[in-house]
C-alpha cells in the first residue's frame, strides 16, 4: 500500500529547491519549515526505501535534507526523532524483521566539488585533533552502486542470513531470497574468519534489466522505472522461487563485523575475494582528495559503458584506525562521502499528452514522445506531474523538449527547447475514466469519484482484502485484476455477489478455490469496526488511526457521521486528517458505494479485549522469537495492558532476547539495570500473571 502523503506540505510534490537565506528567518518560521521538511522527508524516505516508488529525484531530496540540517544547526532546533538523526526507511510488514549485528549507516553526500573539498577539510581537522598526521591521509574510492544494500552474515564459513538495510538498525529478513543470487556463496573459501558480517549491494545488470523489462511489457505488466527498483522489488518477493528466476547480482564492499582485523579499507577489498565474496574491480586508492575527484570524473565519463548502474562514487578514508577515531554522527560516518553524478538528460519531441488516473485518484499528465535514449534507457514517455507543471513549462504537442531522469529515477520533461504548438495542453475538467468532476488541490488534480471510480477500484479492492484491511485470503492482485477484466466487479460490494459459475468460468479457478474464496468473503461480513475502517483506505487513516476512531466512537455509523470538531477530539487526529475523513464520507459516490457495501457487511462495534494483567510493565524485544513474531509478542503485551517499546530506557521492565539479538539493546539494558530474559522466561512471566493458561 502506498504511503499517504502529508497534507498541505509544500515539500512533497514538486518541492522547491531554492530557499530564502536562513539568516532572514525568525525562530517560529524556522520551526514551522523544519517540521514540514521532517514530515516530507519521512514520506520520501518511505517511498524510496520501502515502496521503491520515489516521487522526487535524489538531488531534490538532498537539497531538502541539507535545508533541514541547516535550519537545525542555525536555530539549535530539537533533533529528537528528526530524519537527520537516523537512516531513512523501515521494514515491510510482510517480511520478518531482524536486527543488524552492527548499524548499517547512510553516507553524507553531495553533487558539487566544493562539498567534497569541505569533507576533506573536516577529515584533516578531525585527524589532527585525534593525534593522526593529516598529511598522511589517503582515500579508498569505489563506485556508488544503484541497487539495494544488504547485510550478509556467515558463521564458521557458512551462510546464515541476509537482511535489507531497513532503518539502519533493523531490516527485513531476505535470507532465502539472497540465497538464490548466484554470486552469494553458501560457504566461504580459504582461511575465512569464524564470524563475518559483510555489506553488499544487490543490483540487476543493465542488459538483463532491459531484457526483463521487455518481457514485462510484452505480457502487459508495467515496466520497472530503473534497475534499482527491479532489484528491490525482486529481493522483497515473498516467494524465493520468483527471486531465483530474475537476474540479480551482488558486489560486496564493506565489513560490518568480523573476528579478524583489517588495517585499511583497501585490505577489505583484497581479503573478501579470497573468501569467495565478489567485489568490483573499479575500486582504487587515491593519495589525495584531488586524485579522488579525478577518479570520480573518470568513472563519470565511463558510466554509460558500464554493465550496471552507478549514481556516483564513494570516498572512504583508507586507514581504519583513523576511521574509528573520527567516528560517526547519528546518521553517517565522518570518514566517508558520496560524490553524486548529475542527472542525465536528452532532447525529443512531444507527440501527444494523455492523462492517467492513478490508484489514489490523482490525475497525472504524461507526454508521449519520439523514443530517445536517456542514460542508456529508451524513454518514450515522461511525466508532466500535474496541470500546474504544464502551465509552468508552457508545453504543448509538437514542442521539442529536454527530458531528464531526475535522480536517475523518473523520466520527466525538464524544459521546452523549441515551441511548435500554439498553446499548452488543455487539462480535463472531468475524470477521463469515470467522468466525475476533477478537483484541484494546489498544483495537483484529483478525481472525486473515490470508491466508484474504476481507476481507483483495483487499489481499493487490493487494500480491502490485504492484511491491512480484512485479510481475505485468495484475493490477491492477480485474481482481482481477473475479476475486473471480466467485468464481474465494478465496486467493492460486487465481491459479495460473485456466484460460483462466475468464478469457475475464469482461468485457474477450480471448485475448491471458489469455495475457499466464498468462505473467506463470508467470514469477512462481520468485521470489527476498526478493521473495516482501515479496509476502506480512507485518506490519512491507517490501522492505528482506525483503532483510535473505533475506540472513540464505537460504531461505524458514528464515525461516518462525526463532524470535524468531534474527529479532532481523537488522539493524533488534527484538522487536516479530520478534513480528509469528512471529505471521504461526504463524497456522494463514496457514500453510495459504502451504502451498497453495508448491505453485505455489518461492522461490529468496538470492544476492548484482553485485560490489565500487564498494566504498568514495559517490554522491549530483540532478536527472533521461536513461538511468536515480534509483532505478535508486542500485541500480547499491549492487549493485556502493558507497553511494548522499541528502545531500552530506565523505564523498561524487561528486555526479551531471542535468536540473533542486537548488542546495543543488551548493552542499554545492562547500563539501566534492566532484567534480560529469554523467550521461556517471558512466557513464564505471562503465565504467572494469568495471561497464558
Amino acid at each position: 500500500m502506498t504511503a499517504d502523503a502529508p497534507a498541505d506540505n509544500p515539500y512533497v510534490a514538486d518541492p522547491p529547491t531554492e530557499f530564502e537565506p536562513v539568516a532572514d528567518l525568525n525562530l517560529d518560521t524556522a520551526r514551522e519549515q523544519a517540521e514540514q521538511l521532517r514530515d516530507a522527508i519521512r514520506y520520501h524516505d518511505h517511498r524510496y526505501y520501502v515502496e521503491n516508488d520515489p516521487v522526487i529525484g535524489d538531488r531534490t531530496y538532498d537539497t531538502l535534507f541539507a535545508r533541514l540540517q541547516d535550519l537545525e544547526d542555525t536555530f539549535d532546533l530539537d533533533r529528537e526523532n528528526s530524519p537527520t538523526q537516523r537512516v531513512g526507511g523501515e521494514p515491510l510488514d510482510e517480511l520478518e524483521s531482524v536486527e543488524h549485528v552492527a548499524p548499517m549507516q547512510s553516507i553524507d553526500q553531495g553533487g558539487e566539488k566544493g562539498e567534497v573539498q569541505e569533507f576533506d577539510d573536516r577529515v584533516a581537522r578531525g585527524l589532527a585533533d585525534a593525534g593522526f598526521d593529516p598529511d598522511e591521509r589517503t582515500y579508498f574510492c569505489e563506485p556508488k552502486f544503484d541497487g539495494l544494500s544488504v547485510e550478509v552474515v556467515y558463521e564458521d564459513g557458512i551462510y546464515q542470513r541476509a537482511a535489507t538495510r531497513g532503518d539502519g538498525e533493523v531490516g527485513e529478513d531476505v535470507t532465502e531470497n539472497v540465497r538464490t543470487i548466484p554470486s552469494v556463496p553458501e560457504r566461504l573459501r580459504g582461511d575465512y574468519p569464524d564470524t563475518l558480517a559483510v555489506r553488499g549491494e544487490v543490483f540487476m545488470p543493465t542488459e538483463d534489466f532491459q531484457a526483463y523489462n521487455r518481457e514485462r511489457i510484452e505480457r502487459g505488466d508495467d515496466p520497472f522505472a530503473n534497475p534499482r527498483n527491479a532489484a528491490a522489488g525482486t529481493l522483497r518477493q515473498l516467494d524465493p522461487s520468483v527471486t531465483a528466476e530474475r537476474p540479480l547480482a551482488i558486489f560486496f564492499f564493506g565489513v560490518l563485523d568480523a573476528s579478524v582485523e583489517f588495517a585499511t579499507n583497501s585490505e577489505v577489498y583484497e581479503r573478501l575475494p579470497e573468501w569467495g565474496l565478489r567485489v568490483t574491480d573499479l575500486a582504487e586508492k587515491a593519495d589525495s582528495i584531488d586524485a579522488a575527484i579525478d577518479y570520480r570524473d573518470r568513472l563519470l565519463a565511463e558510466r554509460d559503458d558500464l554493465p550496471f548502474e552507478i549514481d556516483g562514487v564513494v570516498f572512504k578514508l583508507d586507514d581504519r584506525a583513523a576511521c574509528e577515531a573520527l567516528g560517526s554522527t547519528a546518521r553517517a560516518p565522518r570518514w566517508a562521502f558520496a560524490y553524486k553524478f548529475p542527472a542525465r538528460s536528452e532532447r525529443t519531441t512531444v507527440r501527444d499528452v494523455v492523462v492517467q488516473v492513478g490508484r489514489t485518484g490523482r490525475l497525472t499528465p504524461v507526454a508521449l514522445m519520439d523514443p530517445v535514449e536517456v542514460g542508456g534507457v529508451t524513454v518514450s514517455r515522461a511525466s508532466l506531474h500535474n496541470p500546474a507543471e504544464i502551465e509552468r513549462l508552457g508545453v504543448g504537442v509538437g514542442d521539442e523538449v529536454r527530458v531528464k531522469r531526475a535522480g536517475d529515477v523518473i523520466p520527466e520533461v525538464a524544459e521546452v527547447i523549441e515551441a511548435a504548438s500554439k498553446g499548452t495542453v488543455d487539462f480535463p475538467e472531468s475524470c477521463p475514466v469515470c467522468d466525475s468532476p476533477v478537483e484541484r488541490d494546489g498544483p495537483l488534480a484529483f478525481c472525486t469519484g473515490g470508491l466508484a471510480c474504476p481507476a481507483q477500484l483495483e487499489r481499493a479492492i487490493v487494500h480491502y482484502a490485504s492484511r491491512d484491511g480484512l485479510d481475505i485470503e485468495g484475493l490477491g492482485e492477480e485474481r482481482i485484476q481477473q475479476l475486473l477484466d471480466a467485468g464481474l466487479v465494478e465496486e467493492l460490494a460486487d465481491l459479495y455477489e460473485l456466484g460460483q459459475l462466475d468464478l469457475t468460468s475464469l482461468e485457474g479457478w477450480g471448485m475448491q478455490s471458489v469455495a475457499n474464496l466464498q468462505d473467506e468473503l463470508a467470514a469477512s461480513t462481520e468485521p470489527p469496526v476498526d478493521d473495516f475502517l482501515a479496509a476502506l483506505n480512507i485518506p490519512s487513516v491507517g490501522g492505528a488511526t482506525a483503532t483510535a476512531l473505533a475506540r472513540k466512537f464505537e460504531t461505524f455509523e458514528a464515525v461516518m457521521n462525526a463532524d470535524r470538531e468531534h474527529l479532532q477530539a481523537v488522539d493524533d487526529i488534527g484538522p487536516n486528517v479530520a478534513d480528509d475523513i469528512r471529505e471521504f464520507f461526504e463524497s456522494e459516490r463514496n457514500y453510495e458505494a459504502i451504502e451498497r457495501l453495508l448491505e453485505h457487511v455489518d461492522p461490529q462495534p468496538y470492544e476492548v479485549e484482553g485485560g490489565d494483567e500487564l498494566d504498568g510493565l514495559t517490554f522491549v524485544f530483540t532478536g527472533s522469537l521461536e513461538d511468536y513474531t515480534r509483532s505478535e509478542a508486542q500485541e500480547i503485551v499491549e492487549t493485556h495492558g502493558g507497553s511494548a517499546t522499541s528502545s531500552v530506557s530506565g523505564n523498561t521492565d524487561y528486555l526479551v532476547v531471542g535468536e540473533n539479538p542486537g548488542q546495543r539493546k543488551r548493552d542499554d539494558a545492562e547500563d539501566n539495570d534492566v532484567p534480560i530474559i529469554d523467550e521461556g522466561e517471558f512466557e513464564s512471566e505471562l503465565e504467572a500473571r494469568d495471561v497464558l493458561e
